[in-house]
């Protein structure tokens, strides 16, 4: 059985709550520097990399630089920060729900990812919350998509990581959303809805499949009313990607704000906050795995299309919405 190469700790430290950005050199290969392989390896290009090797920004595993004609060594490690583009900074804050030495529960903003990805990286919970709390080891139990708001589980101790991330896992967690859509008396609710979700990797929308074996299992509610919108209990057994979203709008109840369902809207300025999406993480429930306590934590945002309903109820569903 082949045994898994442990990782060295990381020699640089965290650059505005970012990892440094590790490489292991092949066990197998033709390069006769390390030079050579992070050349051929990386899109950055060769003069990116004679750059930052003359600098000594690419580290070795003893924190040494490394130098342009280091021989390779295969299965060896190095490190570097990326040099990131500017971001559009989210402005509004990540309260704080509940913190002790093992976890911390955030209660998320609309706009903001809650872990580095794509053009996201340090406008992220997890970048904010390193920084502010001081927490270099804090890492995601699960993750929340960037225009949802409400709680998200974050880890204090990496070796405890995984306990919490089996959480959610095996269904241990019960989670609650809340959601403001049109209301259709037409419409029966509450109701269960099942189907098959699938979700391709470049593509913004998810798919229902018709007549597959459902992956994806939604309980939706009416819990209140205003003029033409209504506010919903989401309870999702599942966890597909934008499954709340994809089956409110099989439904036909789009969730207010979304930019991708029913139509995929046209891009607008990274920085138009102004119409989030009406979807909001509100409770999470679940038994401690380190400390056996059992917690209920409940988000203290109010969606803004309940709170001005008539502005909302004006414009829609077919309100300006965002990109994903």
């Amino acid at each position: 059985m082949r045994r898994k190469r442990r990782i060295p700790p990381s020699p640089l430290p965290q650059r505005d709550g970012i990892d440094a950005f590790r490489v292991m050199l092949p066990l197998d290969g033709a390069w006769s520097t390390v030079r050579e392989h992070l050349v051929e390896r990386l899109a950055a290009g060769p003069a990116v990399i004679d750059a930052m090797l003359r600098e000594g920004r690419i580290v070795g595993a003893d924190g040494a630089a490394v130098t342009a004609d280091a021989p390779y060594a295969p299965g060896s490690w190095v490190w570097f920060h990326r040099d990131l583009a500017p971001e559009v900074p989210v402005p509004f804050p990540i309260a704080i729900v509940y913190r002790d030495e093992h976890i911390v529960v955030a209660d998320k903003p609309h706009f903001l990812a809650t872990t580095p990805r794509g053009s996201h990286v340090t406008e992220t919970a997890l970048a904010r919350l390193r920084r502010e709390l001081d927490l270099p080891a804090l890492g995601p139990a699960h993750r929340l998509d960037r225009l949802t708001a409400g709680l998200v589980l974050f880890v204090v101790r990496s070796e405890e990581r995984g306990a919490y991330q089996t959480l959610f896992g095996d269904k241990l967690v019960r989670k609650e959303y809340e959601a403001v859509a049109a209301h259709d008396p037409g419409i029966a609710l509450p109701r269960t809805v099942r189907s098959r979700i699938e979700k391709e990797r470049g593509v913004l929308a998810a798919r229902e499949v018709p007549g597959a074996e459902p992956n994806a299992e939604s309980r939706i509610e009416l819990v209140g009313q205003r003029g033409g919108l209504g506010r919903y209990r989401l309870l999702p057994h599942t966890g597909r990607t934008h499954q709340l979203r994809v089956h409110m709008n099989a439904l036909g109840l789009p969730i207010l704000g979304d930019p991708i369902y029913p139509v995929i809207a046209d891009e607008v300025a990274p920085d138009d906050f102004r119409r989030p999406l009406q979807l909001l993480a509100r409770t999470l429930e679940f038994r401690d795995p380190v400390t056996g306590r059992e917690h209920r934590f409940e988000s203290g945002r109010m969606l803004e299309a309940w709170s001005a309903y008539e502005e909302w109820a004006s414009d829609g569903p077919t309100a300006p919405a965002h990109p994903s």
